[in-house]
């Protein structure tokens, strides 16, 4: 039997039997298509693998280098409209301030909104009112996004339950709350343990502002704002109300024991960022602080005063 090979412009091999007697006609071609055997196919696989399990990491990486640096440039930004405030008013913000009816405080973020090119957002807040005065309905709904760390994902706003009044009762919700990530730096003592809140060692405190001259050791070595994260206890740049749950702690934080300490008290500093915890120093610098940081050290740097008070 003569056997032709004819070569198929896409690589396909055509087998042309021809007649034994000689007619002229063609008997059926079988047509021996190129593929992937089974041991090519999971060496394939195996290769793609390889390289994901390579890429993906350092593509993680890269993102949350990106998010930190994010995160520093917002801190300094606000440093910025801290030390136009202070030029303006000799003073800080107080850390919270309570309206005439004593049911709402509103935090320390809110008089700074006009320097951070916020005017709007300033306008609609009425600190004459409650929170949940419907004149403030406007304020409640928005999100701040240069007061939120990149870093951490978390919807725009959370619900500020009341403390119930026993074990036994149910809690409820108070009202919505713009989210955030930067609180102010109390000191090292618990700001919500009794009402009124106790002196404060740091910055921002209850219904008392702080002039820079306060900080003894210099402000390069003090403290303004540090984050917190939602999965810790959701900030708020708006405010609260008297009766909610860990309320003043939604404004500021207390420094006690170190960043991203997994069993301490909910007011203190936290981040998604490897190894600490960005805050924002008197001068206006922005670090990140080291988990690792000595006990009385991290204490410290809350701290206006030299004098740190032992828990």
């Amino acid at each position: 039997m003569d056997v032709i090979r004819r070569l198929r412009p896409s690589g396909t091999i055509r087998h042309t039997v021809r007649d034994p007697l000689g007619c002229d006609g063609l008997a059926p071609t079988v047509a021996a298509r190129a593929g992937l055997t089974i041991l090519e196919l999971l060496v394939a696989t195996a290769i793609v693998t390889l390289l994901t399990a390579i890429v993906l990491p350092a593509c993680a990486a890269t993102r949350e280098a990106a998010r930190h640096l994010q995160c520093s440039s917002q801190l300094r930004q606000l440093g910025l409209a801290i030390a136009n405030y202070h030029d303006g008013f000799r003073c800080l913000p107080t850390g919270w301030q309570w309206e005439p009816s004593q049911q709402s405080a509103y935090g320390w973020a809110v008089p700074l909104l006009p320097y951070l090119e916020q005017q709007p957002t300033y306008e609609s807040v009425n600190r004459s009112q409650s929170l949940q005065c419907h004149s403030n309905a406007e304020a409640r709904g928005i999100a701040v996004l240069a007061l939120r760390c990149p870093s951490d994902i978390a919807d725009d706003t959370f619900e500020l339950f009341d403390v119930p009044a026993s074990s036994s009762a149910a809690s409820r919700a108070l009202l919505t709350l713009p989210a955030a990530s930067f609180a102010g730096v109390f000191g090292t003592t618990e700001p919500d343990d009794v009402y009124p809140a106790p002196p404060g060692e740091g910055a921002f405190l209850e219904s008392r502002p702080v002039r820079l001259q306060e900080f003894e050791r210099g402000l390069s070595n003090t403290f303004l704002v540090g984050e917190r994260t939602a999965a810790r206890l959701p900030v708020t740049w708006l405010g609260v109300e008297r009766n909610g749950e860990d309320a003043v702690c939604r404004l500021v934080g207390n420094a006690a024991t170190h960043p991203n300490c997994e069993d301490c008290d909910e007011c203190e500093f936290a981040s998604r960022h490897t190894g600490g915890v960005n805050f924002l120093w008197g001068d206006g610098h922005v670090s990140i602080v080291a988990n690792k940081i000595d006990v009385q050290a991290y204490r410290q740097l809350a701290c206006r005063a030299n004098a740190v008070p032992r828990n």
